[in-house]
């Protein structure tokens, strides 16, 4: 059943508005990582013929360290990202405080180049600049691409890529704590592969591209990347007490 026209507008518009701040793309990367990093890291240590309670702490180990990780870098990431841009918004309000004249120019240019007729773009351009704010929003959308009102969320990133990661490292952590051999190793793939495909098909869903292509992909990459290290593990064949 197809969502009201109202309603899809209002999910779109709160996926838009995750995306710009960082945080939508912190979780997903977030959750991708933790669900490849840990199947991978299960399944090497597995095939290295280690026991269930060796696999559980090597499982757990995996999962905080790698959401601290996460989080550390999206913070660092975003932070940088929110400075910069902060940075250069500071200088451009200089340059247009300095320069009253050039406000008005760039910004008839802005309407014009949006197909506001000259006239009329000539009279708009003269009311936003009579307004500093208005002036430097309109000029920092326009011209440089920035929106000054969403720079992105530092603590929302950081924080959306620690949970989303634990909760994807844990998924294919989860059979080991219920039980153990061959029947945790394949209900960790194929509760993995489930992950890998929802996570697949969400990107594609918000991204509005083949569903399918995208499920298919995500689990394409997950297959090689816990492959290549189960097959380490059981090259080396060491056994873990």
């Amino acid at each position: 059943m197809s969502q009201p026209p109202s309603q899809a507008k209002r999910a779109n518009s709160r996926v838009m508005q995750q995306a710009k701040s960082g945080t939508a793309r912190a979780a997903l990367l977030g959750a991708s990582d933790g669900l490849v990093t840990n199947i991978s890291l299960i399944l090497g240590v597995a095939g290295a013929g280690a026991g269930p309670q060796v696999i559980q702490v090597a499982g757990f180990a995996s999962l905080i360290a790698g959401a601290l990780s996460m989080a550390v870098g999206e913070y660092i990431s975003m932070r940088g990202q929110v400075e910069l841009l902060s940075g250069i918004l500071k200088l451009e309000r200089e340059q247009l405080h300095s320069n009253p004249d050039e406000v008005h120019t760039a910004l008839h240019e802005i309407l014009e180049a949006d197909g506001v007729a000259a006239k009329t773009a000539h009279r708009a351009s003269l009311e936003v600049a009579a307004d500093p704010e208005k002036a430097m929003a309109m000029y920092a959308r326009g011209k440089l691409g920035i929106n000054p009102e969403e720079l992105g969320s530092v603590w929302g990133s950081a924080g959306s890529s620690l949970v989303m990661f634990s909760i994807g490292a844990f998924v294919p952590l989860l059979p080991w704590l219920l039980t153990s051999g061959p029947t945790a190793i394949w209900l960790s793939i194929g509760l993995s592969a489930i992950g890998a495909l929802a996570i697949g098909s969400y990107l594609a869903y918000t991204a509005g591209s083949r569903m399918l292509h995208s499920a298919l992909r995500q689990l394409l990459v997950l297959i090689i990347a816990a492959s290549a290290t189960y097959l380490i593990g059981r090259l080396f064949g060491t056994q873990i007490s």
